[in-house]
């Protein structure tokens, strides 16, 4: 994500903070100038550029600053601040109601990406449990049909469109008439692509919006053009009542933070950021979170959110394994499956503390979901006795023929299966170590629950099991804030299982470098979230192939 290079340059600023011996006036100076130039190279409005440096400036008096208090702390706070307000629309975006049909109607630029985001969005709430559909209006372009069938057939949406018909404002009308006598609760209409200069094409827009009478319009911007998105999007809004901005291509551009700031200076909240090609490469925009994650801090919210919508909790038979210290080769198949369910192993890792999103290369993330998906399919070639016994692992040792059947059946050499059992080997030791020690498995605070002792053992078991540039992160994370309570105080289970499973798949990792810092310098605006949300946090991780099941009570 080209958005990261500018998060880099913005955290290495702040950490000269932390190398300065005093605090004050010049180091202060030098500070705000390399964060404001990295602001201008990603093309955000030298206007709004200026008014953040005012703001902090007006923010923090050194000379009147009691002695007491954290100097560095409260220039970063006041830094994370004005960077979130840059980003900010002040305007509270619009949302479906459940049970009822929500008409979104798409419009853009010609080349914003925006029958692809038709099909994002769609899938978004699709993999919510939203009923949605998909409804072609372009007519204009031509294969615009095409393009939305095969990504809907792709993610099982339900579409409607023409090949005869070339009033783009009935097929919209039929296309909503009929899904809302469906009862679908999420009905997109992607229209044709336009220049703010085509008189004849906004007119279009305009009877197709009165024809299907939306709910939310959605004004798909593409980063590239950075800060004349603010023209761009004020032409639109001049002409139908832009309620929405999704921004398209930010993994592809360095001007995305112009674009970003751009849309929120014409008081337009953005509601997705798309982050890549793929259907997945989509991301709600929350100001604090994105800004959080930009600088490495994270995204707990995020994750957790994430995380309950595997439903993991549910799953009774797993978790009474576990807590047995039960662990089959079946079981390490369903955790895989749910791993995958979560979307970009690099947006993952983003949302962690300290681990940017450039953590983990993306170049190699193809390769290395190959290589997860390869040992599902040789997982897919095991009869059920093998993936159910207690023991697989000495099933295939005991008869070295099952090893050579199962490579055969799966199309991989025999040292493929090996290795595969091997990794289970580990996973299935760690999870009977796990169900030795009495309240892992409880609700509630783990820190009460559970022996320190034996979580510092089995602590010392899994850091074996781990890359150890991700121990070096682990190392420098707060011993006193709510996030340290959350990893430390639940074993560092969140970061010890993903990381675990990448491993196992073969993830190449890239250097952490600057983000370790962020670890150290955690503000207290990064668990407001959490404060606000949870009265007790906790992450109860368990330890399951490399996925875990995380609960929290709520106020």
């Amino acid at each position: 994500m080209v958005l990261a290079d500018l998060g880099r340059k913005i955290t290495l600023a702040l950490r000269s903070l932390s190398n300065a011996t005093i605090i004050n006036e010049e180091v202060l100076n030098a500070m705000l100038k390399e964060v404001c130039a990295a602001l201008l190279e990603a093309d955000v409005n030298i206007k709004l550029v200026k008014q953040l440096r005012e703001n902090v400036k007006a923010a923090i008096d050194l000379e009147e600053m009691a002695s007491g208090l954290n100097k560095r702390r409260m220039i970063q706070h006041a830094v994370f601040k004005e960077l979130v307000k840059l980003v900010d629309p002040g305007v509270k975006a619009w949302t479906p109601t459940k049970g009822k049909s929500n008409v979104i109607m798409f419009v853009g630029l010609q080349g914003s990406g925006k029958t692809t985001t038709c099909s994002k969005l769609a899938y978004y709430y699709q993999r919510k449990g939203w009923k949605t559909c998909l409804i072609c209006a372009d007519t204009f372009r031509a294969g615009a049909f095409d393009q939305l069938k095969q990504n809907a057939t792709k993610a099982r949406i339900p579409f409607y469109g023409s090949y005869t018909e070339m009033d783009p404002v009935v097929i919209a009308a039929e296309g909503v008439e009929k899904f809302k006598t469906e009862n679908f609760e999420i009905i997109i209409v992607d229209t044709s692509g336009r220049h703010k200069q085509e008189d004849s094409l906004f007119e279009e827009m305009l009877q197709v919006s009165n024809a299907v009478q939306p709910d939310n319009i959605v004004y798909v911007m593409d980063a590239s053009i950075g800060q004349a998105c603010e023209a761009q999007a004020k032409a639109f809004k001049d002409k139908v009542d832009v309620a929405s901005v999704i921004v398209t291509k930010l993994d592809g551009h360095a001007k995305g933070g112009g674009a970003l700031s751009a849309v929120a200076a014409t008081k337009s909240p953005i509601i997705f950021i798309g982050t890549g090609e793929h259907i997945d490469d989509f991301e709600p925009f929350k100001t604090q979170p994105f800004i959080s994650k930009l600088l490495g801090m994270g995204d707990i919210e995020g994750l957790i959110d994430k995380v309950n919508e595997l439903k993991l909790d549910d799953n009774e038979e797993l978790i009474d394994k576990l807590k047995h210290g039960q662990f089959t080769l079946r079981d390490m198949y369903e955790q895989f499956q749910n791993i995958m369910k979560m979307g970009p192993f690099s947006q993952i890792m983003g949302m962690i503390p300290g681990f940017g999103t450039d953590f983990m290369s993306k170049g190699n993330e193809q390769e290395s979901m190959a290589r997860l998906k390869k040992l599902m399919t040789i997982m897919d070639s095991m009869n059920d006795q093998e993936l159910d016994s207690k023991d697989g692992a000495k099933l295939f040792s005991k008869q070295p023929s099952r090893i050579q059947r199962v490579a055969r059946g799966s199309g991989v050499a025999t040292r493929d299966v090996q290795e595969l059992l091997t990794q289970y080997t580990k996973f299935a030791q760690m999870v009977k170590k796990m169900g030795g020690i009495k309240g892992l498995f409880k609700g509630g605070d783990m820190s009460k629950n559970v022996n320190p002792s034996q979580m510092a053992k089995l602590n010392q078991q899994m850091a074996k099991m781990m890359d150890p540039r991700v121990l070096h992160h682990m190392g420098t994370m707060p011993q006193n804030s709510v996030l340290a309570g959350i990893f430390l105080g639940g074993g560092g289970w969140v970061i010890q299982q993903l990381v675990t499973v990448l491993r196992a798949a073969s993830f190449p990792l890239k250097d952490p470098g600057l983000n370790s810092f962020s670890c150290c310098n955690i503000f207290e605006q990064s668990t407001l979230v959490i404060k606000d949300k949870f009265s007790h946090p906790f992450i109860n991780g368990l330890m399951t192939g490399g996925i875990y099941v995380a609960s929290y009570s709520e106020k």
